[in-house]
């Protein structure tokens, strides 16, 4: 978007569509030269899969300032043209400010499941998926889990260092 954004305002920035707005072209010129480098370095290094993805990002890119171009050029004069291409480059400058919401908005999105994540692995977060059943003894009584013990009964545990009891 970046590189879009340059072309269009160093477009609009020729005498032919705006006069006396060359240092805005001059301006914008460098930043897609820039741009331009940033790009074919990308998809000189990038794996295939990702080479494929910006190379339709860049085709994408010159068809919009081809369009941009040619109906400037071929069916708008005078202050209809001037307008229509300032039009367009604050379009796309715009989405190039705007393009990092696109990227935010989807993590506001995990932000609040990823919490609500967290909230249930507190909550449930010790239960392991078994449940306490009660368990019948020998006597036919039945036995919920295992708790302390009654302190009668533990004057009966011996201790493991000396072969008494305590």
């Amino acid at each position: 978007m970046t590189l879009l954004n340059c072309l269009l305002f160093a477009w609009y920035g020729l005498p032919f569509v705006s006069p006396h707005n060359i240092l805005l072209s001059i301006i914008n010129v460098t930043g897609a030269a820039i741009e331009l480098i940033y790009v074919l370095i990308f998809l000189r290094f990038a794996p295939n899969k990702e080479k494929r993805k910006i190379f339709g990002l860049f085709t994408f890119v010159l068809a919009v300032f081809s369009a941009v171009a040619f109906v400037s050029i071929f069916a708008l004069h005078g202050n209809k043209r001037k307008l229509f291409c300032g039009f367009a480059a604050t379009i796309f400058c715009i989405i190039m400010f705007a393009s990092p919401l696109s990227i935010m908005v989807p993590n506001g999105f995990g932000c609040g499941l990823g919490a609500a994540q967290l909230i249930l692995y507190a909550i449930y977060g010790d239960n392991k998926g078994e449940t306490k059943k009660a368990s019948s003894t020998s006597d036919g009584s039945m036995e919920m889990g295992l708790g302390k013990p009654h302190p009668l009964e533990m004057q009966s545990i011996t201790h493991p260092s000396q072969d008494r009891q305590i």
